[in-house]
């Protein structure tokens, strides 16, 4: 397989996984009947798209052969002439499809952190190695957790559907957690090409569509608000190179004002429920960005106020780090550094722990130990883009 032609697939698979598993939970009625029959028509594909070509219509091709692969099971079940009735390729999936799926995955009788790893890979259609990224921990763990998950849902009987409104409560946190990761792969990858613009709308999607189905509850909109908000200046982040463009530098009259207003004017109407959450808060925190007309104006005593708040709702090492960052431009590089002192336990395989240090270190006269944190923080990263900014900066005498 070529190289462009595996790129497709992994993007098809990535767009298509989660609505063609829906399609086939719905009418197996086995969580990893439908996964196993997915992963069939996956392999298919890369047997045959080589010497064949990528078809027009890659996600119905995949789905058809999932069919014939289904319906050799169904012609030995009694129920078969129903089963095949139902066996059709949505041409309009209907709106909360991809909901119902998320909300079996995120069933509270599963540990959270399988909650979301399993959604993450089986409705969203990431990849093992992505999300164990996302949650720094090694493959392997994320494997496991996946795999321990598909058995709980086969073996519990958990059923496929949204729940009522007396049990969406208790699954909300982990299905407003996989959507916000959803989003962060697609801002910003992992791995592979520096950003996936079709994940983060997709994410950006399942949070309108949650807030559709919960439009009182404050931290579903604080999630919708954040992420629109950086949707908002995704025109500025990347140059023509495709190289990364930090905040700093972003031609701000490319973001979009319109989008920045909307969104404000959500996280607004979440406020006076006076119910603040994680998600509120960092949206919050991107609207200081968004309503700066210059790097200079931005309000960092109150980003470091909102972070405050944040670590005391949702206290987190990731969350410490940006709040260092905040408190480097509010109080000084010094203050910054020995709260990144505290941290190197805890993030010292994170990438962005080592970028921000080199920065301190960099502002502080230590260019020595400057470029030998951008080195490790280089050997942490796969992202090209970041990989761009940090060789950047090694190259610099």
């Amino acid at each position: 397989m070529t190289e462009a032609s595996h790129d497709q697939l992994a993007s098809v698979v990535r767009q298509h996984a989660g609505q063609l598993a829906t399609a086939l939970m719905r009418v197996t009625g086995d969580f990893a009947t439908a996964e196993d029959l997915v992963q069939d028509a996956v392999l298919a594909a890369l047997q045959h798209w080589p010497a064949e070509g990528i078809p027009e219509r890659p996600d119905a091709w995949l789905f058809t052969v999932a069919r014939r692969r289904a319906l050799d099971g169904f012609r030995r079940a009694d129920n078969y002439r129903a089963k095949l009735a139902q066996l059709q390729w949505p041409v309009q999936p209907a709106e909360d499809e991809r909901l119902r799926l998320i909300f079996t995955c995120c069933h509270p009788a599963l540990p959270r952190e399988a909650q979301i790893a399993l959604t993450l890979r089986v409705v969203c259609g990431l990849t093992t190695s992505q999300i164990a990224r996302a949650f720094l921990v090694h493959e392997t763990t994320i494997a496991r957790r996946i795999t321990r998950a598909k058995r709980k849902i086969t073996d519990a009987g958990i059923p496929y559907r949204v729940p009522g409104d007396d049990e969406l409560a208790a699954r909300l946190t982990e299905v407003l957690a996989v959507i916000y990761l959803l989003f962060n792969e697609g801002y910003l990858a992992t791995t592979g090409p520096p950003q996936s613009p079709d994940l983060a709308e997709e994410a950006q999607w399942l949070a309108s569509l949650l807030h559709q189905l919960m439009p009182a509850e404050p931290e579903v909109t604080g999630l919708l608000a954040l992420i629109r908000l950086h949707q908002a200046r995704a025109a500025a982040r990347f140059g023509a190179d495709g190289g990364l463009v930090l905040l700093r530098d972003q031609d701000r009259s490319q973001w979009d004002d319109a989008a920045i207003a909307e969104a404000i004017r959500l996280l607004t109407r979440a406020a006076l429920r006076h119910r603040p959450g994680p998600y509120q808060l960092q949206a919050a925190i991107v609207a200081c960005h968004a309503e700066a007309g210059r790097w200079e104006d931005t309000d960092w005593e109150q980003i470091v106020l909102l972070y405050d708040m944040l670590l005391h709702l949702a206290p987190s090492p990731v969350t410490r780090l940006h709040r260092a960052i905040a408190v480097r431009y509010a109080t000084g590089p010094q203050v910054a550094m020995a709260e990144l002192d505290d941290l190197t336990e805890v993030l010292g395989e994170y990438y962005l722990y080592h970028a921000t240090r080199a920065d301190l270190l960099r502002e502080l006269g230590h260019p020595g130990q400057a470029r030998a944190a951008d080195r490790r923080a280089l050997e942490l990263t796969a992202n090209p883009a970041e990989q761009a900014v940090l060789r950047q900066r090694l190259a610099w005498v």
